[in-house]
């Protein structure tokens, strides 16, 4: 038997989690947490991408996918208490956070929770197309804003087809979890504390108008260690329009492969282009 069986869709810790590919004795799990209105499944293909010993667990949060009948939360603190009570299990192994846009602020909130509970850092975290969470966002709210607003603010974002935004049998049951998750971001107040003592991994796409490239490199205040910032062509959903250029660099993250100079030392930051690594 092969030591990966990638057909499974193992739930763990509860609901709030799918296993995409089944390792038996991982050497590490990569935890993945979905932008604004996104589920486990945006995960589904990445295990294929990945070293054969790492373990791709998508979050699912409620209000969505299987979970579609549980009301969906809407502040940060709520969802990260729930998430790292319920992920607990499965930190026996060393493990990776990633989170794209929300999902990243979701996963520096829980690497945090973590340390304050006792419970270790993660091996490293991986933030996609988000601001460093001391930046202010520079966009007016629209969790609660009328419905034409909203699908205005979809459109800018992208990763939506245009027929789902114009079909409203489409949109109508997906709204709440949107609002909750827009919730989540908007009301979110950065609380100053210590940097956390992993690496992190910055991506972003180089035409992302909602995290510049100053506004990724901002991350670096936000570990001890080092930081590494990336981007690659693209807008917000670079991430999924060019999947087999930026998942191989994500997955060569893993576990910490940092460049050393000519003197031998590894450097304390490091930008690169996912076009010219």
């Amino acid at each position: 038997m092969d030591a990966v069986t990638r057909t499974r869709t193992l739930p763990e810790a509860g609901s709030w989690t799918v296993r995409w590919n089944h390792v038996p004795s991982p050497r590490l799990r990569l935890l993945c947490l979905p932008h604004a209105g996104g589920g486990a499944a945006v995960y589904r293909a990445w295990p294929r991408h990945m070293p054969p010993d790492v373990e791709v667990v998508a979050i699912r949060l409620p209000g969505r996918e299987s979970r579609f009948r549980e009301p969906a939360l809407t502040r940060v603190g709520h969802v990260v208490g729930a998430l790292v009570q319920e992920i607990a299990p499965l930190l026996d192994r060393p493990h990776v956070w990633f989170g794209h846009s929300m999902g990243a602020l979701l996963a520096f909130e829980a690497c945090r929770e973590l340390r304050r509970r006792g419970l270790g850092e993660p091996a490293r975290l991986m933030v996609s197309g988000r601001p460093a969470p001391d930046i202010p966002s520079r966009r007016p709210p629209i969790h609660d804003a009328p419905l034409p607003d909203l699908l205005t603010r979809l459109r800018e974002l992208g990763g939506t087809p245009p027929e789902f935004l114009e079909d409203p049998d489409v949109m109508s049951p997906l709204l709440p979890a949107l609002r909750a998750d827009f919730a989540v971001v908007e009301t979110y107040r950065y609380r100053p504390g210590p940097p956390l003592d992993c690496p992190i991994s910055v991506f972003g796409g180089a035409a992302d108008l909602e995290a510049t490239l100053d506004e990724l490199r901002a991350w670096r205040t936000h570990t001890s260690v080092r930081c590494i910032v990336r981007t690659f062509e693209g807008g917000h959903f670079y991430l999924h329009d060019t999947p087999q250029e930026v998942l191989p660099e994500i997955g060569r993250d893993l576990p910490v492969p940092w460049p050393v100079n000519e003197a031998g030392a590894v450097p304390a930051n490091d930008e690169r282009s996912g076009r010219n690594p």
